[in-house]
């Protein structure tokens, strides 16, 4: 399946669209913490994978990396798209069905913040093998996940999703150099929790 290819109906991804037309509008454009883990290992050709409104990839291309901005969600890619016209940054952004999406290059870093626990989890295992191999040697991936012990549950599409174990994350980079790893839990609606895991690893 191709970046311009349609994704089927799902919650998820509807879910962050809506937010996502939102939240240009209101011109929500500060890092989140888990960008802000990333922002500083990122150099050269630089892949957003799960982009959102592109914030990362725009801090990223004001540090002087040419970034490919990879998301399911319309709102957010035409934003993105807009914005770089506006500020002839070197951010390119594709509307894909990332479930599905096969990688033909390679980059310096690969990002995927607050993505694979979408996917069920043998999806989430593929996606994340397909990642790591097109990932340039000496390079970075740098995964941020749900993890277990989150109960907030409202956003996942029935039709499945993956939560790892903190130690599962880690246990995906054996044999890379793990250079940040930090667990943080964030309180959600209805008094349930967002356990989260962020991790850098380098390649050899």
């Amino acid at each position: 399946m191709d970046a311009h290819s349609k994704p089927a109906p799902n919650r998820s991804v509807d879910f962050f669209d809506r937010q996502f037309q939102r939240q240009s509008g209101e011109g929500a454009l500060a890092l989140n913490g888990f960008e802000a883990i990333a922002l500083p290992y990122l150099r050269g050709e630089v892949l957003d994978f799960g982009c959102g409104l592109g914030n990362l990839s725009f801090a990223a291309a004001k540090r002087g990396c040419t970034v490919t901005a990879l998301d399911a969600s319309p709102a957010a890619v035409a934003h993105i798209r807009s914005r770089a016209a506006l500020g002839h940054a070197s951010v390119f952004a594709s509307e894909a069905e990332l479930r599905h999406y096969r990688l033909t290059q390679h980059f310096d870093c690969i990002v995927a913040i607050g993505l694979l626990m979408f996917f069920d989890c043998g999806t989430a295992q593929r996606v994340l093998g397909d990642l790591k191999a097109h990932v340039r040697a000496g390079g970075v991936v740098v995964l941020n996940v749900l993890i277990e012990g989150t109960t907030f549950m409202d956003m996942f599409d029935v039709s499945g999703h993956c939560l790892y174990t903190a130690e599962a994350v880690a246990a995906q980079f054996d044999g890379w150099k793990i250079e940040q790893m930090e667990g943080s839990d964030f309180d959600a609606p209805g008094g349930t929790v967002k356990r989260f895991c962020t991790v850098v690893a380098r390649k050899p």
